[in-house]
């Protein structure tokens, strides 16, 4: 598993009259972990459906290792990006190990079984989400939360060199948010992911992108991005930002007051 580098140019993405996503450009080099942050329908998820190839740009492009990512042949992308996102339509009676082991399917032709190679990565691949013991489980009778892990481990499996992610923290326990965010911070490939926690994007992001009604606003390493005025004007929150004393990193707490517009009035 390496990286590869990852160059949105002005992408506009459109849903009939509406524009979801205007003129974004973005950049992730090997090895980084690249952040989208911002508020609900900022078109976190638009963006990178255009990554992973469901939401075809209405101008701009998406580049990966200089390729246009829509022009590559399918297993090629296969090959390249895996994606684990909010919606997942496995509802099957396949095992957990099974799963997993679609994973593998870019890397393979039809009807090859499975390698030592293979075995190893999938083993690989539920121990760093902590679901080796769910390996024999079925898949449709797991909580959400195992779920998400396990679609995580078949994306770790697959050995891309991009991963791109929506919320994968979602549904998991704070355990569970910190090993799988800690396994990502550690893989060789580049990893572009939607985050709604700001102090976990703080912490484990080399850089952050904020949207807000579809555009980039700010961008760059966390101490720059997330400030109390930024957060006001994105958010419409007050809060305070602070250098965590043991991490070093950008520490946000949300403070109570007046939102920024008056909330209606309770019938």
């Amino acid at each position: 598993m390496t990286g590869t580098e990852l160059v949105i140019d002005s992408v506009t993405l459109t849903a009939g009259a509406h524009r979801l996503v205007e003129d974004v450009s973005l950049a992730a080099r090997p090895g980084e972990v690249v952040g989208l942050v911002g508020p609900n329908g900022s078109g976190k998820s638009s963006l990178l459906r255009a990554v992973y190839r469901v939401l075809r740009p209405a101008s701009g492009r998406v580049g990966v290792d200089g390729a246009d990512a829509w022009s590559l042949p399918v297993r090629q992308l296969a090959r390249t990006v895996a994606a684990v996102v909010q919606e997942s339509g496995t509802e099957s009676d396949l095992s957990v190990r099974e799963v997993v082991a679609m994973g593998r399917t870019p890397h393979k032709r039809l009807l090859d079984g499975d390698t030592p190679q293979d075995a190893g990565l999938i083993r690989w691949a539920l121990a760093a989400v902590d679901a080796t013991a769910l390996a024999d489980r079925p898949f449709d009778r797991l909580s959400g939360g195992e779920r998400r892990r396990v679609l995580i481990a078949r994306a770790l499996a697959q050995q891309p060199s991009l991963l791109v992610l929506d919320e994968p923290t979602n549904h998991l326990d704070i355990r569970h948010q910190l090993e799988v965010l800690a396994t990502l911070r550690r893989l060789p490939a580049t990893v572009l992911v939607a985050l709604h926690d700001l102090n976990l994007a703080a912490y484990y992001c080399d850089r952050l992108y904020v949207l807000c009604d579809g555009k980039v606003v700010a961008s760059g390493p966390p101490a720059d991005v997330l400030t109390p005025r930024l957060l006001a004007e994105v958010y419409g929150v007050r809060s305070e930002v602070t250098v965590h004393p043991r991490t070093g990193a950008p520490q946000v707490t949300f403070l109570p007051g007046e939102p920024s517009a008056a909330a209606p009035a309770v019938p």
